[in-house]
């Protein structure tokens, strides 16, 4: 049910942008998820890779990692795989990961993301449900609640962020905040504090229906992000 619900919005997302039938948009839908699903001879050829290429793969160096988790990319495959993790949903592979291994969460989801990928069950920008992401983040000159109002409060937003149709699904204040925009986009942004007059802001912009609206949004944002230094700047 979900993953026909998932697929039904993909659909009306190409047809308000290509102007497509429901019956077109859904034959493009349906072709490319196809072309991005690992072949049986795909995954083979990915579990006969050289270890030397898991970090590249992952795209997380082997010192990286183990310096964060204790163990190198080839060691974290031959532990998952014990499990047959490659069979296991994405939240299944995570909670094995901090459960198991207990690896903290932020490191729980670089290990599982990078195993994914390995594995041949996603791309780089890619998640497991076939859709795409794209992230950016940016450090500001200002206090971590100065740079949270400029998201949350909308007379704010608006001077910067160059979208219609967005509103904020949920808010944490000053750490995160979740918008929807009209297309069905989420986008999903944390905040961080690095002192009394710094903050960093990191979002995913995610439910992206293929890689070249993904490269598109990375350069959207970080237009955007450029524009909100300049209205902090003011403040």
């Amino acid at each position: 049910m979900t993953q026909n619900k998932d697929l039904k919005r993909l659909v009306r997302a190409r047809m308000r942008k290509t102007g497509e039938a429901y019956t077109a948009a859904r034959a493009q839908i349906t072709r490319k998820t196809k072309e991005r699903t690992p072949t049986a001879t795909v995954a083979s050829a990915r579990q006969a890779l050289n270890p030397k290429d898991y970090a590249a793969l992952a795209g997380m160096s082997d010192a990286a990692i183990k310096a964060k988790t204790g163990c190198t990319w080839e060691r974290w495959v031959k532990a998952l795989d014990e499990h047959r993790a490659e069979e296991m949903s994405h939240r299944d592979i995570a909670a094995l990961v901090s459960s198991k291994h207990k690896v903290a969460s932020w490191w729980t989801q670089t290990v599982t993301v990078g195993y994914e990928r390995i594995k041949g069950l996603r791309a780089r920008g890619q998640r497991r449900d076939g859709t795409y992401e794209a992230s950016k983040s940016r450090t500001f000159n200002v206090p971590v609640t100065t740079l949270f109002d400029a998201w949350a409060d909308a007379s704010v937003r608006k001077r910067w962020l160059d979208g219609a149709g967005v509103k904020v699904r949920t808010a944490t204040a000053p750490k995160s905040i979740r918008l929807g925009l009209s297309d069905g986009s989420i986008i999903a942004v944390g905040f961080a504090a690095k002192g009394k007059s710094k903050s960093s802001v990191a979002l995913a912009h995610t439910k992206l229906p293929d890689r070249e609206t993904a490269n598109r949004l990375k350069q959207y944002w970080s237009d955007q992000l450029d524009s909100l230094g300049e209205v902090l700047a003011e403040r």
